[in-house]
C-alpha cells in the first residue's frame, strides 16, 4: 500500500509539473529517461491506480484518471480499457470514460479473491484506429480486515510428561488470516482465557503471544500425574489479528492436554503372605496375587511381571499376569506329591514392564511369601516297569507262568493292600493272581494268531489298593512269542500244467508254504507219494529250497490226474504234509495248451516258459 501511495505522488509530482509548462510523456512519468516515438509523445500518462476492498454504494466510483492531457491532443481521440476485470473475466469490474480518461470502479472488490488486476489503457480515433498506447494500468486493491484468524481444527490434542520441567513446550497453537500478510489485519496474537480445571494453579501453562508455543509453568514436583486433580486439563485459546489490539478480530480453538505417566511408583503387594491349597497330582491356578500400582493402568509403568525367587527347584509353579486386573495367577504346571513334600514355600517378585526412573526403587512391598499346603489324595497302584516285556515260546502247556507284576501304591504314608485284576486279553490266552499278581497262560498260546502282531501279544492288567475310594492303576504286558514246529507245510499251488508229449513242454514248479518261521520252515523237502508205479511217469526234483519241479516222464493222454505228494519242513521234529496236486496233462500245439478240464484255461507256451525260466533264474 505505501508503494502504491509513492507512486501516486511521485505521478502527482509529474503531473503538477506538467501543468506548470512542462510536456511529460510515458517514459517521463514513469522515470524510464528516454524518448518515445512520435506518437507516443502526445498525451497518454497512465499512473497506476488504487481501490479498497468492501466499498459501499453508490457506484460506479471513480478511482483515477488515465492520463494527462497534453495541448496536441485532437478531438477525434477516445479512451479503451482491456483486459481482466474491463473486457475479460471478471467482466465490468472497471470502466472508462471514452472522453476523459476516468477509471471507475462498479461494484464492491474482494482483496482475498483478487488483489490486483492488470490492464491495458489506449486511444483510438472513432474509426477503431490506434492512436497511443497500449500503456499498462496496475489497480491494487487495499485490504480491510474483513476476516477473522481460524484454526485448522477446533480442538487440538497434546501431551507432557508428569515431573518434566517448568518451561517443557507442549505443543504449538497456529491460526490462519486471509487478509495482507504485509499489514497489521494479520498479525495474530494467542492468549489463553480459560483453564478447566483450574487446580492446583488457574495458570498452570502459558502460550507464546506470537508463536503460539505452549509451555508448562507449573513445577515438576506439582506437575505429578498421581496428585493432580485430573490427568487431562482443557484450555481456551484465542488468536487475535491487528497484532492483538482491542480492534481486532479473534478466532477460538481448544486445546486438551493430557499429563502422561511415567514410572515413578513401584508395584506393591496388597499381602507380605498369600496361602494356597491344592490336590497332589493336580495342576491350574492355586492362587492370585494381587498388587497395587499408582501408575497408569494403560502403561507398561503399570503392567506387572512376576517372577519365583526361590522356593521352586524343580520348577513345578509358574505365574502369569492377569492382563485385565493385573493379578499374578500362580499355578501348577507340574503335579505335586503329597509323600514327598506337604508344604512349598515361594518367594515371590513382582515388577514393572517399564523401567522405574533412576530415583525410584523396589521396595520390600514388591516381594511377597507363598506358602502351598499339598492335599492328599488316594492315588492309584503304579506298575513298574510299564510295560513288562517278557519273551515265551508258544504253544507253552496251559497253566505255565508268563511274568510276575510289580504294583506298588504311591500313599507311602498310609497302608493299603492291592488286589490285580485282567483287564484286557484280546485272546483269552491268560489269568492273573489277585493278590500275587502272577500271570499264567489259561490257554495255549498261539504265534499264528490273529491277535499277535509282529510276533508281539499285548495284555493290560489293573491293579486297585484299598483306599476310600479305591484306587486303580493299569499296565500292559508284551509278550515275544517264539516260534514252535506246530505248522505242517503245504504245496502251492494246487494245479499244476504239462503238455502230454514228454518231448514237449513236460514240466510244472510247485514250491512250499508254512506258517512257521525259519527254521521251522524252509528248506522244504517234496517228493512223490508212497503209491507204487508214481515214479514211472512222474519225477520230482529239487529246484531250490521252496520251489521243485514235476517232470512227466513219457507221454500221457490229455486228462486231469491227481498227484500225491510229500512236504516236509526243516523243523526239530520236522513235520509233513501228504498233499495232492491236480496235474493237467494238455495237447500243445502252436504255443497254445487245449487242456481237458471245464477249469482249465488255454494259455500260451511262451508265457510258460518265460515263467519257469524267471523262477529258475531268481533262485
Amino acid at each position: 500500500c505505501a508503494d502504491s501511495q509513492q507512486v501516486v505522488l511521485a505521478v502527482g509530482r509529474r503531473l503538477h509539473a506538467s501543468s506548470r509548462g512542462f510536456l511529460l510523456t510515458v517514459s517521463d512519468v514513469l522515470g524510464l529517461g528516454q524518448k518515445l516515438p512520435y506518437r507516443s509523445k502526445r498525451s497518454l500518462l497512465v499512473p497506476p491506480m488504487i481501490v479498497t476492498e468492501n466499498q459501499r454504494a453508490p457506484f460506479p466510483r471513480i478511482i483515477g484518471r488515465s492520463h494527462v492531457i497534453s495541448a496536441q491532443k485532437v478531438g477525434n481521440q477516445i479512451f479503451r480499457l482491456t483486459g481482466p476485470g474491463a473486457d475479460q473475466d471478471p467482466k465490468g469490474l472497471f470502466t472508462i470514460d471514452i472522453d476523459t480518461g476516468d477509471v471507475s470502479v462498479s461494484r464492491s472488490l474482494d482483496r482475498e479473491a483478487i488483489d490486483s488486476y492488470l490492464l491495458e489503457v489506449s486511444t483510438t480515433d472513432f474509426a477503431g484506429n490506434l492512436i497511443e498506447g497500449p500503456t499498462s494500468l496496475v489497480i491494487t486493491v487495499i485490504d480491510q480486515n474483513d476476516n477473522r484468524p481460524i484454526f485448522k481444527e477446533t480442538r487440538y490434542t497434546g501431551e507432557v510428561l508428569e515431573g518434566s520441567p517448568t518451561g517443557t513446550t507442549v505443543m504449538t497453537m497456529t491460526a490462519f488470516d486471509a487478509d495482507d500478510p504485509g499489514t497489521d489485519n494479520a498479525v495474530l496474537r494467542y492468549n489463553i482465557v480459560r483453564q478447566s480445571p483450574d487446580k492446583p494453579s488457574p495458570n498452570m501453562f502459558y502460550i507464546d503471544a506470537e508463536r503460539g508455543d505452549i509451555v508448562t509453568v507449573i513445577s515438576p514436583t506439582l506437575l505429578d500425574r498421581e496428585t493432580l486433580p485430573t490427568t487431562t486439563y482443557e484450555l481456551e485459546i484465542v488468536a487475535k489479528d491487528m497484532a492483538g489490539s482491542e480492534v481486532g478480530l479473534t478466532g477460538t480453538a481448544t486445546a486438551t492436554i493430557t499429563i502422561t505417566d511415567k514410572n515413578d511408583h513401584a508395584p506393591e503387594f496388597t499381602h507380605p503372605l498369600f496361602e494356597a491349597h491344592v490336590f497332589e497330582g493336580s495342576t491350574g491356578v492355586v492362587v492370585n496375587l494381587t498388587v497395587d500400582d499408582r501408575d497408569d493402568p494403560a502403561t507398561g509403568a503399570w503392567r506387572a511381571i512376576y517372577s519365583i525367587i526361590s522356593g521352586d527347584p524343580m520348577q513345578s509353579f509358574e505365574i502369569q499376569t492377569n492382563p485385565d486386573n493385573n493379578e499374578g495367577m500362580l499355578s501348577v504346571v507340574k503335579p505335586l506329591d503329597y509323600e514327598a513334600t506337604m508344604f512349598h514355600t515361594l518367594y515371590i517378585k513382582v515388577e514393572n514392564e517399564d523401567p522405574l526412573v533412576p530415583d525410584v526403587g523396589y521396595g520390600p512391598s514388591s516381594t511377597a511369601t507363598v506358602r502351598v499346603t499339598v492335599e492328599d489324595i488316594n492315588e492309584g497302584p503304579v506298575f513298574f516297569p510299564d510295560p513288562l516285556i517278557v519273551t515265551r515260546m508258544e504253544n507253552i502247556p496251559v497253566g505255565s507262568v508268563v511274568a510276575s507284576l510289580n504294583a506298588t501304591d504311591p500313599d507311602t504314608l498310609e497302608i493299603q493292600s492291592i488286589r490285580y485284576a485282567v483287564l484286557q486279553d484280546p485272546a483269552g490266552w491268560l489269568s492273573v493272581s489277585p493278590v500275587k499278581g502272577t500271570v499264567n497262560t489259561s490257554a495255549s498260546l498261539d504265534r499264528e494268531s490273529p491277535y499277535v502282531h509282529d510276533n508281539k501279544y499285548t495284555a493290560v492288567f489293573t491293579a486297585t489298593d484299598n483306599g476310600n475310594p479305591p484306587a486303580t492303576g493299569t499296565g500292559t504286558l508284551i509278550i515275544y512269542l517264539e516260534d514252535y514246529n506246530d505248522n505242517a507245510p503245504y504245496v502251492v499251488p494246487s494245479v499244476a500244467r504239462v503238455c502230454e508229449d514228454a518231448h514237449d513242454m513236460n514240466v510244472a514248479i510247485v514250491g512250499g508254504w508254512d506258517k512257521d518261521l525259519a527254521p521251522n520252515a524252509a528248506p522244504f523237502k517234496i517228493e512223490l507219494g508212497k503209491q507204487p508205479g508214481l515214479d514211472k511217469t512222474w519225477k520230482v526234483t529239487r529246484v531250490n529250497s521252496t520251489h521243485s519241479q514235476i517232470m512227466l516222464l513219457h507221454s500221457l493222454k490229455k486228462a486231469n490226474y491227481q498227484l500225491p505228494l510229500l512236504i516236509t519242513d526243516s523243523g526239530v521234529p520236522p513235520l509233513s504234509n501228504n498233499t495232492e496236486v491236480k496235474v493237467q496233462v494238455c495237447i500243445c500245439k502252436k504255443n497254445k495248451m487245449h487242456c481237458s478240464s471245464a477249469h482249465s484255461h488255454r494259455d500260451s507256451l511262451l508265457v510258460l516258459l518265460a515263467t519257469l525260466l524267471l523262477v529258475l533264474l531268481c533262485l
